[in-house]
């Protein structure tokens, strides 16, 4: 690494309306996701009647794709030369693809078969998820490569974030609202009609983004990109993403552990209406976003990250161990240190890049973001396993085995059991995950050369692209 410290050129700094530009790809994206995830397996499973092998082998062959198109996709965009870019091409010319396979995955006929059940959900998931990838991917490799300031990058992905909260929102929301209710026969078109305008609306928030963000044309003119293997060499030889990739793998065990919980605990451990338990959550998140960057400013990114994984993980485990009537106030304080993975997560990754860049010449953000999807996948899946079996071997009583009523007298073990999927688990592998940053090198004088060297850098980048113009 190079000792340069004169440096002309500076870090990118953006608007109060670019960064709520910024924020309107993240709001149509969580939008879509959250509505697919919440809706899916009720849709095809209860009101269509799709067995439960079924869904199961479509879900075990999405679960496979999933694993592998982020990599892929990670890889081809970093290679990509297009005239426009290789991020915001992708993302203005699949919104629309995204936009028709969301609509697609609920206008199946409620009188086909099994098998074409099976297909059509698979089939219309399996092209879902490519285009979702491909967006999400993207707008993720933009935040890194768009500006070199640590602050600036915080700035819009507290924008992203909020925008993000609000769509996550609006996916639980919109689908109780027109979705059918009981009595009568189900009619589907309400809900069809509200997932068009959804599509579409998620789509051109998406495409205005595009139209405003621009890329920075050097690391399309000016980078040479790595071949295959020298991707996985530089990838994996970068010890600063192994240690950040194995922290947000105990983030998104979390996750998963945690959204997948909250039913059980608003039915059978506090016995109130699920919204109290979100809004217990979310409210507190959506304080904690923009305070990350007061917190940042005083003790650097992966300071804040650790700490503010402390603070969740404390009120996760606290919530789990304390009286009933204590357990919002600790979930609360677990939304509140949620605010960490879900503002701090990116910048570290742009932190990682930054590095990365010194070493290998390229800027390659998509490798990254798609070999951390490749990676932490597996936690979603070890998160659907632990929880039926923890319930299970705590004695749970399910619906079907109280002959399809709700069981609200619980044993205690079971009660316990909930509340280590919800508390005691996701609280433990966030405290790990804090323990895990103690390693991660890129903080102090460190991090401050590896700034002013990457400014150095990208101003020979600069020099270089005028003088491709001038040939």
């Amino acid at each position: 690494m190079s000792t340069t410290t004169a440096v002309s050129y500076k870090a990118v700094e953006f608007s109060l309306g670019y960064k709520l530009i910024w924020g309107l790809a993240a709001l149509g994206s969580s939008m879509i996701a959250g509505i697919y995830g919440a809706l899916l397996p009720i849709f095809y499973q209860d009101y269509l009647g799709l067995a439960a092998r079924w869904i199961a082998i479509a879900s075990a062959i999405y679960a496979i794709w999933n694993a592998i198109n982020d990599p892929l996709f990670g890889y081809i965009t970093d290679r990509t030369r297009f005239k426009g870019g290789r991020r915001i091409p992708y993302m203005r010319f699949t919104a629309p693809f995204l936009a028709l396979t969301f609509i697609m995955v609920w206008f199946v006929s409620p009188q086909a078969g099994d098998q074409s059940l099976f297909i059509w959900m698979l089939v219309s998931t399996l092209l879902f998820d490519t285009c979702y990838t491909i967006i999400g991917l993207c707008y993720s490799a933009m935040l890194p490569e768009v500006t070199e300031s640590d602050a600036q990058r915080n700035h819009l992905q507290i924008s992203a974030s909020l925008f993000g909260l609000i769509g996550v929102l609006l996916g639980f929301i919109i689908p109780d609202i027109f979705r059918p209710k009981a009595g009568g026969s189900p009619s589907f078109l309400p809900l069809q009609i509200a997932m068009i305008v959804v599509a579409v609306v998620c789509a051109l928030l998406i495409i205005t983004y595009t139209l405003v963000v621009r890329e920075r044309p050097e690391f399309t003119r000016v980078d040479k990109p790595l071949n295959f293997i020298e991707m996985l060499k530089y990838t994996f030889t970068s010890k600063s993403f192994l240690i950040l990739v194995s922290e947000n793998f105990m983030v998104i065990l979390m996750q998963a552990m945690l959204l997948g919980s909250i039913f059980y605990v608003a039915d059978y451990v506090l016995q109130i209406n699920t919204v109290i338990v979100l809004i217990t959550i979310f409210i507190p998140l959506a304080i904690g976003v923009p305070l990350t960057n007061l917190i940042r400013a005083r003790i650097g990114v992966v300071g804040a990250q650790q700490v503010l994984l402390v603070i969740s993980g404390v009120g996760l485990i606290s919530s789990a161990l304390v009286p009933e009537s204590w357990m919002l106030l600790c979930i609360a304080l677990a939304g509140f240190g949620l605010a960490g993975p879900q503002t701090l997560t990116n910048v570290l990754f742009g932190q990682v890049a930054d590095e990365d860049e010194l070493r290998s010449g390229v800027r390659r953000e998509g490798a990254f973001f798609g070999i951390n999807a490749l990676i932490t996948k597996p936690a979603q899946s070890i998160a659907l396993t632990l929880t039926p079996f923890i319930l299970e071997f705590t004695n749970f009583v399910t619906r079907e085995q109280n002959q399809g009523e709700i069981f609200l007298d619980q044993p205690e073990s079971a009660i316990m059991g909930i509340k280590t999927v919800m508390g005691l688990i996701p609280g433990a592998v966030l405290l790990l995950g804090a323990v895990i940053l103690i390693w991660f090198p890129l903080r102090g004088d460190y991090l401050q050369q590896i700034k002013t060297d990457l400014l150095a850098l990208h101003q020979k980048k600069h020099e270089e692209l005028i003088a491709l113009g001038k040939e």
